[in-house]
């Protein structure tokens, strides 16, 4: 009995000593950490609240505040104490979120209020069905949990079919009319009579998945016949604009812009620049007008032009004569060269007559030799005796003169013969010089000719580098070196170091070169 007064006689004392530490109830949000034993969950020891606990708590504004989004993350907020604006201990009735919603300034949570949205009431916007959090949704009077974008509050009248920035075409003013759209930011700029036209008498209205929806994306605009009717019932597969302006039907610009390349009679040379109605007959029944020359071929001049050769070569002028004009031969590619003492073979066969023939066709040509025609690419390079061979010694007409015959039988028997790495180098790295062209003469026959002398005069003789001495052509590694025959020759773990322990790098005139040369050789030179 006497134990039992004592614990009783402990919590009155603790409770009375809890009443005077705490300044009041808590709100019924917190009431759940009512109590001594809770006070550090909220408050440093011996101190005021703690942010960093507060938000530990509530991690929805830390997230917020992460995310530098909404209110609570706006600078001009958190260099406040959380209590400032939430403090605790007025009791359990007490509303923690209280402030003067007619004197906030949305400014601060980074949504500026503009329009229509300055004067509606802010539960029409910061209510449940608004809210994209689950865990948000829950709580009964929030301000958290909103999104920026139009339709995370509003239902898409578009129903998906156009962009989800609805700011692109609306403003805060109102829905309708969508102030901020411009048909000419369109891939259909709006021109001539269009500009007069109601947007329904293009875009439909209909029902879309049980609500009124009107048609704006997807609208056939890749020709008028997606509209309009065709009031020449598909005789022509041009696009109306060719011939049709948007400010009238009756407007004609067709003989600048219509593709006659889209008819059985493509037009070329004088042709192009002939009126149209040169060749059609001018009528103002669209059903007819331009038809008048159905069935006409390309190759049957005689259809609209006399014949000068009164029918002795045949109806097909086109064979010999084209429409830049009829004094012009077109091509002679019917004309069997092989009667001739010039054969055409290989890339000749192929070579506009007039290449060869400058002058008249029946004026004779010296074929004697390919530089009667061609310019000896290679400038005298391979004159014997004050003679160029023919270019028919390393070139063909079948592969042209990108393609040389010389092969390699016949550069192993030259002054250099190819060795090593030179056998698998293409010809161009020796054989191209700076400006581009192939030289084969005078460009040298030692091996810093070509390469880069990185050794100077280091292993000179008699003012002669050879580098033949410790170089094979197979690879540039001094595969022949030996260092047995130096001043130094290597014994020991000496034999083992890279060489580049002892001969260090260095730069020369901008280039970093080895040195190989070393005069002294005492260990106290390279060692401590």
């Amino acid at each position: 009995m006497l134990r039992y007064l004592k614990y009783i006689w402990l919590l009155l004392m603790l409770s009375n000593a809890y009443g005077q530490i705490s300044p009041g109830d808590l709100s019924n949000a917190h009431a759940n950490l009512e109590g001594m034993s809770n006070c550090t969950k909220c408050h440093d020891l011996g101190a005021k609240v703690s942010n960093i606990k507060c938000l530990d708590c509530h991690k929805e504004i830390q997230t917020l505040v992460n995310q530098k989004r909404g209110y609570h993350a706006n600078p001009t907020v958190t260099s406040k104490d959380c209590f400032a604006c939430h403090s605790e201990h007025h009791g359990r009735k007490f509303d923690m979120i209280h402030f003067d919603e007619n004197k906030f300034d949305h400014n601060l949570a980074y949504y500026k209020l503009e329009g229509k949205h300055a004067v509606v009431d802010c539960r029409k916007c910061h209510a449940p069905e608004n809210i994209q959090s689950a865990e948000l949704k829950k709580r009964g009077d929030t301000f958290l949990g909103l999104e920026k974008a139009c339709l995370s509050c509003h239902d898409d009248y578009h129903q998906k079919t156009l962009s989800n920035d609805c700011a692109k075409c609306h403003n805060m003013e109102a829905f309708k009319p969508a102030a901020n759209f411009d048909h000419n930011k369109t891939d259909y700029k709006l021109t001539g009579k269009h500009t007069e036209v109601d947007c329904k008498e293009c875009h439909k209205f209909t029902t879309l998945n049980g609500k009124e929806f009107q048609q704006l994306a997807d609208v056939a605009y890749n020709d008028c016949k997606a509209c309009h009717d065709d009031p020449h019932n598909k005789h022509f597969t041009n696009k109306c604009s060719q011939c049709h302006t948007t400010n009238s039907f009756t407007e004609f610009i067709g003989a600048k812009t219509f593709d006659h390349s889209a008819t059985n009679f493509p037009l070329k040379g004088k042709h192009k620049t002939t009126d149209c109605f040169e060749c059609h007959k001018t009528t103002t029944d669209p059903l007819t007008i331009f038809q008048d020359r159905l069935g006409v071929a390309v190759n049957v001049c005689a259809t609209c032009h006399k014949d000068a050769h009164n029918g002795k070569f045949g109806s097909n002028c086109a064979k010999c004569h084209d429409e830049k004009s009829f004094v012009a031969v077109k091509s002679m590619d019917s004309f069997d060269h092989n009667l001739t003492d010039y054969p055409l073979k290989g890339k000749h066969v192929n070579v506009d007559c007039k290449k060869c023939h400058k002058e008249s066709y029946t004026k004779a040509i010296d074929f004697s030799a390919c530089q009667r025609c061609h310019k000896d690419y290679h400038n005298g390079e391979f004159k014997k005796n004050g003679v160029s061979p023919d270019c028919k010694e390393c070139h063909s007409l079948s592969e042209g003169f990108g393609v040389s015959l010389y092969t390699m039988e016949k550069h192993q028997a030259s002054k250099f013969p190819l060795e090593g790495a030179h056998v698998a180098t293409p010809c161009f790295a020796c054989h191209v010089n700076e400006e581009k062209k192939w030289t084969f003469r005078n460009i040298g026959s030692t091996c810093y000719d070509c390469h880069d002398n990185v050794h100077g005069n280091t292993f000179a003789v008699a003012g002669v580098t050879d580098c033949k001495r410790c170089h094979v052509p197979d690879d540039w590694f001094p595969s022949k070196f030996a260092h047995d025959k130096t001043a130094f020759p290597l014994e020991g773990k000496h034999a083992e170091v890279e060489c580049v322990a002892c001969h260090k790098t260095y730069v020369e005139n901008g280039k970093t070169l080895v040195k190989y040369k070393i005069e002294k050789f005492d260990c106290i030179d390279c060692h401590q």
